[in-house]
């Protein structure tokens, strides 16, 4: 029912589900990339204003939840805004993306459609 995006829900019923967000925020998921070749040194002296605006950020509403993996130290985060290319902006205000450290794949969540099969004729 999952694997390989296979929901058997219909075009129709997501386009719908897209209409009925336009205007109002989504959810995103956004999952830090560690740039290849960077060093642990190169990071400690952004640490704190990173910290500082994730901060900022999180009071603003815009990051909801913030994790890191339990099998590596990555970011895991559960944004709100538009879209993704608003979420996107706002990640790129964060220093060590900003410094070409990191960098996310920030992916647009919608509401799971698939209960709509329990009430299809």
């Amino acid at each position: 029912m999952f694997a390989g995006g296979h929901t058997h829900v219909s075009r129709k019923a997501l386009a719908r589900l897209g209409e009925q967000r336009k205007g109002r925020n989504m959810k995103i998921l956004a999952i830090e990339r560690e740039t290849p070749g960077t060093t642990d040194e190169q990071f400690v002296p952004h640490l704190r204003d990173e910290a500082r605006r994730v901060w900022e950020l999180y009071r603003a509403g815009v990051i909801r939840e913030i994790y890191f993996r339990g099998d590596r130290e990555v970011a895991v985060l559960i944004m709100e805004s538009r879209d993704a290319e608003e979420a996107s902006r706002a990640l790129d205000s964060l220093p060590l993306v900003a410094s070409g450290l990191i960098s996310f794949d920030v992916i647009p969540l919608i509401p799971y459609p698939g209960f709509e099969r329990l009430f299809a004729p």
